[in-house]
């Protein structure tokens, strides 16, 4: 089979090498997935070039460990064996999860991960909308809803709207009726306002946080700037939740955090994730057309290197979606 494998870290069209590999067997409780769609995270970006530094502490210094080689953490396919304790699939059903809390591994044409980190494809899904979906809006409703107890009529802000964690946030939000404003750059902008954004701010021209505005809620997907530039534009009870970055502004957290129970009612949270844990949710979302994929692609299997560079360079609106074994724009909804 064909599967993308990183040796060394740098540049991803010189890194992710496209090579052919013995097809893998499925353990008692894995199941052997023949991949349909896959996507493009933030995981890739940095498991690729090996930034920032943390990472190879995990992963590898000089290069990723060996199971790290082919990266991926997002899939839809079809299922072609299962291991001898699988319980809940059978060959033939049509799949979909976040699998990196047991693995990665999706940028291949087959891929063995364990049962529990995948859920039934819903019958009206494509295969590149499900592929889409079990990450970003994992992260965007846990950020949004229980991280930061979203409520009717707030004023959000979502630092980072244009990519597939703030297209599923502005959806979510819409649901409370919330007042919107998404902070990106470039084409990305009009996207935004065509997809729901009450107001999109171009953070090349514009400082949101040395605006008069105030939000009682905000989402950062980036987590790029200190932390301590956000508590004015909280209001005096508002949230700042983040999903992740740069580990120096997270360290941030832990000494302000503190401070704010003494001397404020702001709050500042970190999310940590639950993978898979309200797909059921999401999909009747979905359904109910309440919820839609934004997808930036679907692009070929061979563009993967291309696709990686193009979300670490920011220039997606949504989800980067990878079809594979098929042509693009042909997802199948079996």
């Amino acid at each position: 089979m064909k599967a993308y494998q990183i040796k060394n870290y740098g540049s991803p069209n010189k890194v992710l090498m496209l090579t052919e590999i013995a097809r893998p067997q499925p353990k008692n409780t894995e199941v052997l997935i023949k991949v349909r769609a896959t996507t493009i995270n933030d995981y890739d970006w940095c498991i690729t070039k090996g930034k920032p530094l943390a990472y190879r502490l995990l992963f590898g210094i000089f290069g990723p460990k060996k199971k790290m080689m082919i990266p991926g953490m997002e899939v839809s396919g079809i299922v072609e064996q299962v291991g001898h304790d699988v319980s809940k699939f059978q060959v033939g059903d049509a799949v979909y999860g976040d699998i990196s809390q047991y693995g990665f591994g999706s940028f291949a044409e087959f891929l063995c991960i364990d049962e529990k980190a995948l859920s039934q494809k819903p019958d009206g899904m494509g295969f590149e909308e499900a592929s889409s979906i079990p990450h970003a809006s994992m992260l965007a409703l846990q950020a949004l809803r229980d991280v930061g107890q979203l409520q009717d009529d707030q004023k959000i802000l979502i630092n980072g709207g244009g990519g597939g964690i703030g297209s599923f946030g502005v959806q979510l939000a819409k649901l409370y009726n919330a007042e919107v404003t998404g902070v990106d750059t470039g084409e990305k902008l009009n996207a935004m306002k065509i997809q729901g954004f009450d107001h999109v701010i171009d953070y090349k021209k514009v400082d949101f946080t040395k605006r008069n505005e105030q939000y009682d809620l905000i989402l950062d997907c980036k987590t790029n700037r200190s932390l301590w530039t956000f508590l004015k534009v909280l209001r005096p009870k508002g949230k700042y939740v983040t999903i992740g970055g740069r580990s120096g502004n997270l360290l941030q957290m832990l000494f302000m955090n503190p401070l704010l129970k003494l001397l404020s009612k702001k709050r500042m949270h970190l999310v940590m994730l639950n993978p898979n844990s309200d797909l059921e949710y999401i999909n009747g979302l979905y359904k109910d057309n309440k919820l839609k994929c934004i997808i930036d692609g679907p692009y070929t299997f061979d563009k993967i290197p291309w696709a990686v560079q193009r979300f670490g360079d920011g220039l997606h609106h949504g989800k980067i979606v990878i079809s594979v074994n098929q042509k693009t724009g042909q997802g199948s909804h079996n």
